[in-house]
């Protein structure tokens, strides 16, 4: 499995639809979306997921003009296709292989219709030979060095709503036969009310080899202070360099709770990294920390807050096809 930052042939995304989940929200998510595609453009294909031609006319009309923005009509339960595309690997000679895992909404939180076809949907768009596997695993709950090296959580993997009652040592076996992991690298717990069970890609991160990002708290009322703190003790033990920025703090929905918010869920493009950002005292010190990270891209930040309101930011949002043969 490649790293991220590895060239790109495509980022596969899906147009925000579905007024009845995003209620009030669906404007300002559609403006955040419409940023985070126009940034990836400058420098590879955007595929687009739209459901039928009404909402592929709206996404028309909010994206770009231009030939690298190419748009597929598949019906999907919502756009967070790092959960729900394949997983693209490079194999042999630099072919590109889609890998399709199940998906069962999160261990059965939130049952999408057609989510759980978007995988197979994408892998016949995307070209190349790829394998499906029976067993569970969403795209944010790992992240890879792009040299074998692979990060994950146990509370995600080990959750028996996911892979029933496999144990670590077969589910890293599963890794290793599937994703061409070497090394599994295990850490503990995500953040708070984060409906994934704690999806690595939102707390500890590669940007190379040997070298992870995490945020540490730095306002007294951080929901995740402990957590985050666990997790830098984690990364550091398994021998990894710790980069660390700013947590966002505390960052709450109209109702008062606590939402999972992470600069953490960036997305590494061909030409940019775009990071997440919540109208928090922190915001650009953590896009210029990342942005140091990332020599040669232009790091923007874009405000998530819509977005998380779904239950992520922009990682969990896109899903990469790397570029055939570049290694």
């Amino acid at each position: 499995m490649p790293a991220e930052w590895e060239p790109h042939e495509s980022t596969w995304v899906a147009w925000p639809s579905h007024a009845d989940l995003w209620q009030d929200n669906l404007a300002p998510a559609r403006l955040a979306f419409a940023r985070l595609v126009a940034r990836i453009a400058d420098g590879e294909r955007v595929d687009v997921l739209v459901p039928d031609a009404a909402q592929e006319q709206a996404a028309r009309d909010a994206l770009p003009d231009g030939d690298r923005i190419v748009f597929h009509r598949v019906p999907f339960g919502d756009i967070w296709l790092r959960d729900t595309a394949p997983i693209f690997l490079r194999g042999p000679g630099g072919a590109v292989r889609p890998v399709r895992f199940g998906f069962n909404g999160w261990g059965g939180k939130y049952v999408l219709p057609h989510d759980d076809e978007v995988s197979g949907q994408i892998a016949g768009r995307a070209g190349g030979t790829g394998f499906e596997t029976p067993w569970i695993l969403e795209g944010g709950a790992v992240d890879v060095d792009g040299r074998g090296t692979l990060l994950t959580t146990r509370q995600c993997l080990l959750n028996p709503n996911r892979n029933g009652t496999r144990s670590e040592w077969e589910l890293e076996a599963l890794l290793r036969e599937f994703l061409g992991a070497e090394r599994v690298l295990w850490l503990g717990e995500g953040l708070v009310n984060d409906h994934t069970d704690g999806h690595v890609d939102t707390i500890v991160r590669f940007v190379r080899p040997g070298v992870v990002v995490a945020m540490e708290p730095r306002a007294s009322d951080d929901p995740n202070r402990d957590v985050l703190r666990a997790l830098v003790r984690e990364a550091e033990g398994h021998g990894l360099d710790v980069v660390r920025i700013p947590s966002p703090g505390r960052i709450v929905d109209a109702t008062g709770r606590v939402m999972p918010a992470s600069y953490v869920n960036f997305y590494v493009a061909n030409a940019s990294v775009i990071v997440p950002t919540y109208a928090s005292s922190f915001d650009d010190e953590a896009v210029e920390r990342i942005g140091e990270l990332f020599p040669g891209r232009r790091t923007v930040g874009f405000d998530a807050c819509a977005v998380l309101t779904g239950g992520g930011a922009f990682h969990c949002i896109t899903q990469q096809q790397p570029r055939r043969g570049e290694s």
